[in-house]
């Protein structure tokens, strides 16, 4: 169950029966021949389909992001799709843009990835579940080069592979605390080379990371190539092709390549492909589906993970930069709630943790738009406080209602984003620091004008990840930092926005085939664990083939 499905005592109606995906398709342009469908409301759309259109006019994109959420999370997902929703309502040809959910959560504890009450994507079932098999591709494809690895090394190893550097894990899409650090080869020598790994849940694999920013086959082959394994005894980076890898992990991943194309219960077309972990491995849906997506129709909405200082500045930083992408409108999510659960009001306060993330857009080059996600038990005088504070410093916000209302309770938020995509024509995009710049440089830069630090401290082993990285040319590559989500800061239990405080890394990563290096901040789970009390407990299916529990 989301957070906001229990949010409200409004009675939503059983998930309405679906149009045909064809009819979904031919809302975009395309003929029922264009479209691999997997039954009846759900289809990949083959990566072709983005060539074939390559020299078409972009439409609009539109980012959802949001201040520091609490815990509960502030309804960005069901924000993009009530947008999308109420777009299509003022008859905008439009489509929405999402990540694939994730097993690991679902049966955990946050519950699934399509939205909340009139604002959800469908099959929400299907989706939330197996859906077109993507993440399994990712977890084999993943698990295959981890085997290869460790077959090499068994075999000889004449690639010289210091068993103690393996940097690649074996992954699996669900959570389990167990295999966090495990030892591998035990035996005798017939079962390999003893050495410890462990598992990360299949969003934070990098193949997912790669999947996600290549522009087609030839392009995710590189990636995949490009993956640092681990290293020589010498330090010298072992890549997935000196493996021999690459090609049956494409193989795998043949199918995975195309975006899936499903529907929301309105009806608006909303391509859900790719389930990057939003800390690690930057958080947002495959560049293929946001580039096919723009060609297909004149506003696209798409969501980026956590807030700004986390998603947004990934989704600026990294999948722009990467796939050539320029935004028209930047909408951040607050809710009363969040205002309250950083401080109230006041500079340092929930107020202050917005206009933070409003000036975070503004470092891009973009002006934003404030949806505030209403909730039942909020009062007018709280919402007022928030659109008087926005007003005043010069920022549009909007009181939304998709989620008992749908697309119409989201009209005026989708007149505001209307608004600002003409504000923004005269404005110009923006990355926030060169490639050219050092590792460092670009850490400093981050802290300092994106979270609002002091300063940046290293602990000694990040400082010689730092030097082992830039030895080798990595210090390049645009850095994708790990932290809380939950505080501007890297501790969780700064809130509001902080002052007088430093950011510390632990350690950097890279991930080559992916195109970015990851700055690790704080105590980053790679694999979850569950709950006192998973939500997999409350699941059961009816002697009739019936699931209940799953929402």
């Amino acid at each position: 169950m989301t957070p906001e499905t229990a949010r409200s005592a409004t009675e939503v109606p059983a998930e309405p029966r679906p149009r045909r995906i064809q009819e979904i398709a031919l809302e975009l342009g395309l003929d029922s021949d264009a479209i691999l469908p997997y039954g009846h409301h759900i289809a990949k759309v083959p990566y072709g389909v983005l060539k074939e259109r390559e020299s078409a006019r972009d439409g609009h994109l539109i980012l959802v992001s949001a201040m520091n959420p609490t815990p509960q999370g502030e309804g960005k997902t069901t924000t993009t799709i009530g947008l999308g929703d109420a777009l299509r309502l003022r008859g905008k040809r439009t489509a929405i843009c999402l990540r694939e959910p994730s097993l690991g959560p679902y049966f955990g504890i946050k519950g699934g990835g399509t939205g909340a009450g009139r604002a959800q994507v469908i099959p929400a079932e299907d989706i939330n579940l197996h859906f077109t098999g993507d993440m399994y591709s990712v977890t084999k494809a993943n698990n295959l080069l981890a085997a290869m690895v460790d077959n090499h090394i068994h075999h000889g190893n004449s690639l010289e592979i210091d068993p103690r550097r393996i940097v690649l894990r074996r992954v699996m899409d669900l959570n389990d605390r167990a295999l966090r650090e495990i030892f591998v080869g035990l035996g005798g020598v017939k079962n390999g080379v003893p050495r410890k790994d462990g598992f990360n849940i299949t969003p934070a694999s990098e193949v997912m990371a790669s999947l996600c920013l290549a522009r087609d086959y030839a392009d995710l082959g590189e990636r995949l190539g490009n993956m640092v394994v681990g290293f020589t005894y010498k330090g010298e980076p072992v890549r997935a092709t000196a493996v021999e890898a690459v090609g049956a992990m494409q193989v795998l991943l043949r199918d995975a390549i195309h975006p899936n194309l499903v529907q929301t219960r309105e009806g608006t077309p909303a391509f859900i492909h790719g389930g990057p972990f939003a800390n690690i491995a930057q958080g947002t849906n495959t560049a293929i589906a946001t580039r096919m997506a723009l060609k297909l129709a004149d506003y696209v909405v798409t969501e980026a993970g956590f807030a700004t200082d986390l998603g947004a500045e990934k989704f600026f930083d990294i999948k722009c930069r990467i796939a050539g992408l320029k935004p028209a409108a930047v909408v951040i999510v607050a809710t009363a709630k969040a205002v309250a659960w950083h401080g109230g009001g006041g500079a340092r306060g929930g107020l202050g943790n917005l206009l933070k993330h409003i000036e975070n857009v503004r470092l891009f080059g973009l002006e934003p738009v404030v949806a505030l996600n209403r909730f039942d038990d909020d009062t007018p005088a709280e919402l007022r406080k928030i659109v008087n504070f926005c007003a005043k410093h010069g920022v549009e916000a909007v009181v939304a209602e998709h989620y008992a209302k749908g697309g119409a309770g989201a009209t005026g938020l989708a007149d505001a984003v209307d608004r600002a995509i003409q504000k923004n024509r005269r404005r110009k995009f923006r990355f926030l620091y060169p490639l050219e710049a050092s590792l460092e440089a670009k850490i400093e830069k981050l802290a300092r004008e994106v979270y609002g630090a002091d300063g940046v401290d290293y602990d000694r082993s990040a400082e010689t990840d730092m030097e082992l990285l830039t030895r080798h040319g990595f210090d390049k590559l645009p850095i994708c930092v790990a932290k809380t989500p939950v505080s501007l800061s890297d501790t969780a239990s700064l809130r509001g926005r902080p002052t007088g405080f430093r950011i510390t890394v632990n350690e950097l990563r890279v991930s080559a085939g992916a195109g970015f290096v990851v700055v690790i901040c704080g105590n980053i789970m790679t694999m979850p664990g569950l709950p006192k009390v998973p939500a997999a407990a409350r699941i059961k299916v009816l002697a009739d083939g019936r699931a209940v529990g799953l929402s």
